[in-house]
């Protein structure tokens, strides 16, 4: 029962019809200048449709300057008219919609801006800084009441546009953040050094919206309950500034955490838990009479329902798990909370991208980005779909299919399905990948596609079937380069030592540092195992995300696993590894070498089906080599385009 999340909920003068919110994310899907596409309506307008009671936008930079991203912008007049579209269709799916609008202050890039970055203090973003080289600007006094006017005449302008309220972010180190902790503000001005100096910027800025926009008009804030960097605020002051927000006339206050280099406590990865942010907002809670909003990996109608229903918050977040299934308080609505697509926590489509400068997508949704483009239409001329396979590919293919209403078989090799994708989840804090699949199978036994477990497919049983369409998922497998001794009975892949199939010695040379050798190495380390990992490359898990990696790392370290990057294995024996660094050889003792040097595409039956059937279409990993990401898109693609 979810009682609670479906109740009405006030803020100021908005009431919302349930207490499921669509936290800010920013998306890429906005133009360079600000102004938003189809894709950027069509993506909110799906949330909408899907039952949220309020959905909050990605950062609006209150000035062109203002921007860590290419997102989102009121920062002039020209852009109020097409965001009235965005809200309007908003309102009509029925939910309420808050603008959220920031200045990225520090964490920024000169760039991208187009000029010096600014903050608090001349103080470089410990993360940004390295990378851009930028020194930001500290504020002068004329300058700090220039970017006062600027978030109300934002606000103002978002108001013109119909959002029903705004979102001061004063989180994750932007440059509300940077005045309001000691952490980037070193000013001994009136904007620095006492509480009451470094609360002067956000205090006027909530003043001047509010003298702009009326009392009516909702000003919620964001703000970082814990800060997680050596000299940022703690609990115990964001509850102080948290009374001072309310005295200032805020009506709702959204408490997160984190800064740029504490980002893993921005957008968490697998590793930390559940609704792990609740209790900072519970305390926060206790201090102030006007609602408070929580977020952090809440992804599950129930944990959600138990935080509301213990009083630790009046709202909750779901914002990537908005991504993973858009249709959440719907579901929750109807009943059907076994249904619901979860966030598996991995970061790849909404983080990985995102700061690689490509829009947001979304591993367990391959529909994020497309909500405007791509429609399923139920076919009147149903085909009989062979799907080989059981991996994310083939089994998104296979309800990309079903969905449009063919006839599905899959069939699996393994008797579970998953592939290697299934195998993922063994290693620590990776359990959550299991989910995916899960929801995958049942999906599919939901839109009466057959599934066959332990299914060898030969061409004799494709011929046998007589299929329309043959879609080949098959994976892929471990590379086995030329190295000598690595058909030698002690040599192991990876895949098999995760599968369970196949049982190292005690000392353990993992070959290979990517994401699979990494997390391999973990695995059996924290097994009791004696283990090296060894990589070609300067570091360890280089591929992996910075969140997820900074995680990954310190398991590495707790459990002992020897790190070996910039180091080449020459040849196995019985006994170890002969390997060289910087051109000096040495010996790694060990009883079992543990293969993980890169997986290469497994798609033999798709040559073996020419003559048999006349549409054969390869996917995923047996087409080329990638993360899951690409593989459950690419098979999704694959089966609505059947």
């Amino acid at each position: 029962m979810t009682p609670t999340l479906l109740s009405p909920l006030t803020v100021g003068t908005v009431e919302l019809k349930n207490r499921m919110a669509v936290a800010a994310m920013v998306t890429l899907y906005c133009d360079a200048d600000g102004m938003p596409t189809e894709q950027y309506i069509a993506y909110h307008e799906a949330r909408a449709k899907g039952g949220f009671g309020l959905i909050i936008t990605e950062d609006y930079a209150v000035a062109p300057a203002g921007r860590g991203f290419f997102c989102a912008g009121l920062w002039k007049d020209e852009q109020i008219a097409p965001h009235s579209e965005l809200t309007d269709r908003v309102h009509a799916a029925g939910a309420k919609i808050f603008a959220q609008i920031y200045h990225a202050g520090r964490q920024t890039a000169s760039a991208l801006i187009g000029q010096q970055p600014v903050s608090a203090s001349e103080v470089p973003c410990p993360v940004m800084g390295p990378l851009t080289g930028d020194v930001p600007h500290a504020l002068t006094m004329p300058e700090i009441k220039e970017i006062v006017g600027q978030f109300g005449d934002t606000a103002v302008r978002a108001k013109q546009a119909g959002f029903d309220g705004v979102e001061i972010h004063g989180g994750h180190g932007y440059l509300i953040a940077s005045f309001m902790s000691g952490y980037a503000n070193k000013r001994t001005d009136i904007y620095g050094g006492s509480f009451e100096n470094r609360l002067r910027f956000p205090l006027e800025i909530i003043a001047d919206i509010r003298a702009k926009v009326g009392p009516d008009f909702p000003v919620t804030f964001r703000i970082s309950g814990e800060e997680f960097v050596i000299g940022g605020r703690g609990i115990a002051e964001t509850v102080a500034v948290a009374k001072r927000l309310e005295a200032a006339g805020i009506d709702l206050i959204h408490v997160s955490a984190g800064t740029y280099e504490s980002s893993w406590a921005i957008v968490q990865p697998m590793h930390i838990k559940e609704g792990w942010i609740a209790d900072l907002a519970a305390q926060v809670k206790e201090a102030v009479s006007i609602p408070v909003q929580t977020v952090g990996r809440i992804k599950n109608a129930e944990v959600a329902e138990g935080i509301l229903a213990a009083g630790k918050a009046d709202l909750v977040s779901l914002a990537r798990a908005s991504l993973a299934d858009p249709e959440f308080p719907k579901k929750v609505a109807e009943g059907r909370i076994n249904e619901i697509r979860e966030c598996i926590g991995c970061n790849q489509g909404c983080i990985t991208l995102l700061f690689g400068g490509s829009p947001i997508r979304c591993l367990v949704n391959p529909s994020v980005g497309f909500e405007g483009s791509e429609k399923i239409v139920k076919t009147d001329a149903a085909k009989k779909v062979l799907v080989v396979g059981g991996g994310p590919a083939g089994l998104e293919a296979a309800r990309g299919a079903a969905l449009q209403g063919h006839e599905v078989v899959v069939h699996e090799k393994q008797e579970q399905l998953g592939g290697n994708f299934r195998l993922g989840a063994i290693p620590p804090a990776k359990g959550e990948l299991a989910a995916y699949i899960a929801w995958l199978g049942a999906e599919l036994e939901r839109l009466g596609a057959e599934v066959r477990l332990g299914s060898d497919v030969t061409a004799d049983v494709v011929a046998a079937e007589k299929p329309d369409v043959v879609v080949v998922a098959t994976g892929a497998t471990h590379v086995r380069p030329g190295i000598p001794g690595l058909d030698g009975p002690n040599v192991l892949e990876a895949c098999d030592v995760l599968a369970g199939t196949a049982v190292p010695g005690q000392r353990v040379v993992v070959a290979g540092g990517g994401e699979i050798g990494a997390e391999t190495a973990l695995h059996l380390a924290t097994a009791g195992r004696t283990v090296s990992v060894v990589d070609s490359l300067p570091g360890i898990a280089m591929g992996e995300g910075a969140a997820r990696r900074y995680f990954l790392m310190k398991d590495l370290d707790t459990y002992k696993v020897q790190q070996l990057p910039n180091t080449l294995i020459r040849s196995i024996d019985a006994d170890g590894v002969t390997v060289a660094s910087d051109g000096v050889e040495s010996t790694l003792p060990c009883d079992t070498v543990v293969l993980a040097l890169g997986m290469t595409s497994r798609n033999v039956l798709a040559d073996a089906l020419g003559g048999i059937v006349s549409d054969v279409r390869v996917v995923g990993d047996a087409s080329e080599v990638d993360d899951a990401l690409r593989a459950s898109r690419d098979g999704f693609t694959c089966g609505l385009g059947i």
